[in-house]
């Protein structure tokens, strides 16, 4: 089952390829531009910009490269360190991801500069996924980098939702939150846009540099308050709102998600037998919360055989969040198998799987863990209490004594978590 798992997680990681979304929905005839169910006539434009940031951002561009070739005039796209891609016409800075860094500001500099200095007859192309928000620092004076890598940390520490870490950012950037499209106008822009947020909220998706951003300052303040983070007086800044005239040149098209993800993980245990139920794209919340929650479920399977038959597959995306009690190692899909590991054991047989799509779990080289019904007893004969680990969020120590961790690498895309749990026949 741990070979069925890593099998269904390949799957989905297929399905969210940056490279494959973007031929999905950009195509060129020659003559006329493609966007989704929007045509741009190229006669229109003297020039072709391609911007944006994420951790698929290189793979889009490429992508885009080869469908616009030598019509591209330049461009420039933030990337996280080791990111690797073929592009020509477009320059990848590399930058430092979640906490950003002086390259960030750097790379986001230029894209404003490119911004700046399109015309009505120039066309921008906007590469946004997940990352986005910290690859593209631009701190609004006074604020420096400095502080908003310190309100940055504590908000991650403290469990900020996405959603909440991304409507701070908004009000201290000069590019978040539809800033980067209110720079851009008059220019034409479309945003071609990797989700990575429950919902697929587009002014979240990495704060939403070139869409109407719904928050307010007042919301990001409470935010702030609500985790007891101090920042300095009048810091924060007000943002572009659906409907503003300088945002009427912009197409926002999602490219891909992790319900796409998700479909192709369901479709793949299907086809390695086992009856399959997808909860949901949208999971969110504490992860402990979360994994007992799914324990819960399997338990249920276990028993009674409801809400699915055995052999069985549990699906489940999103993103949870963890506050952070202890000094330990770990991310969250880590801390998720660890927990749910904690609630089955003794209850019978079942394969615990989470990974991020990105490679990336927390601040560690590992996607996530794998666990079965045998794990806490092999990690016993090792002398290692998982209470403890669980307690000291260290995770990623944990499944490394284990050698069950799992190393997929950048993977160059980013759709959130995909969740399995298999239990046998």
């Amino acid at each position: 089952m741990r070979k069925h798992a890593l099998q269904i997680f390949r799957a989905a990681l297929a399905a969210a390829d940056p490279y494959a979304a973007v031929l999905r929905h950009l195509e060129f005839d020659g003559r006329t531009l493609i966007a989704g169910r929007r045509r741009h006539r190229m006669a229109d434009f003297d020039h072709v910009h391609v911007i944006g940031a994420g951790k698929a951002s290189a793979a889009m561009a490429g992508a885009v490269e080869s469908i616009l070739g030598r019509r591209i005039a330049g461009g420039a796209v933030v990337v996280p360190d080791g990111t690797v891609a073929r592009v020509r016409r477009i320059a990848l800075t590399p930058a430092s991801h979640p906490i950003p860094d002086n390259r960030g500001v750097e790379g986001a500099c230029r894209v404003l500069e490119i911004a700046q200095n399109a015309g009505p007859r120039d066309l921008l192309i906007c590469l946004i996924s997940g990352g986005a928000s910290a690859l593209l620092p631009a701190p609004a004076p006074p604020l420096t980098l400095a502080v908003k890598q310190a309100i940055t940390r504590q908000l991650l520490n403290a469990g900020a939702t996405i959603h909440e870490l991304n409507t701070v950012r908004k009000h201290l950037s000069l590019i978040k939150g539809g800033q980067l499209a209110a720079t851009a106008y008059p220019a034409t822009l479309v945003t071609l846009i990797l989700s990575d947020v429950i919902g697929d909220d587009l002014d979240v998706i990495g704060s939403g540099p070139t869409v109407g951003d719904r928050s307010t300052i007042e919301q990001a303040d409470s935010v702030l308050r609500k985790y007891g983070v101090i920042v300095p007086a009048d810091v924060l800044r007000e943002t572009p709102k659906p409907g503003d005239t300088k945002l009427g040149r912009v197409q926002n098209l999602i490219v891909g998600g992790n319900r796409l993800a998700m479909d192709a993980a369901a479709r793949k245990a299907k086809d390695l037998g086992y009856r399959t139920l997808v909860l949901s794209s949208c999971v969110e919340g504490e992860t402990r919360e979360i994994a007992g929650m799914h324990a819960a479920i399997v338990r249920e399977i276990l028993v009674t055989g409801r809400p699915v038959r055995r052999p069985a597959c549990v699906l489940s995306g999103g993103e949870t969040t963890v506050a952070v009690r202890g000094n330990g190692l770990g991310g969250r899909n880590q801390e998720f198998v660890l927990a749910a590991a904690i609630a089955l054991e003794g209850r019978g047989p079942a394969t615990i799987f989470s990974g991020g799509t990105d490679g990336l779990d927390g601040p560690t080289d590992a996607a996530g863990a794998i666990a079965d019904e045998r794990t806490l007893a092999r990690a016993r004969d090792l002398n290692l209490d998982a209470r403890e680990f669980l307690d000291n969020n260290d995770s990623y120590h944990f499944f490394g004594r284990l050698d069950a961790l799992v190393k997929t690498g950048p993977t160059g895309t980013n759709v959130m978590d995909v969740r399995i749990l298999l239990v046998p026949k």
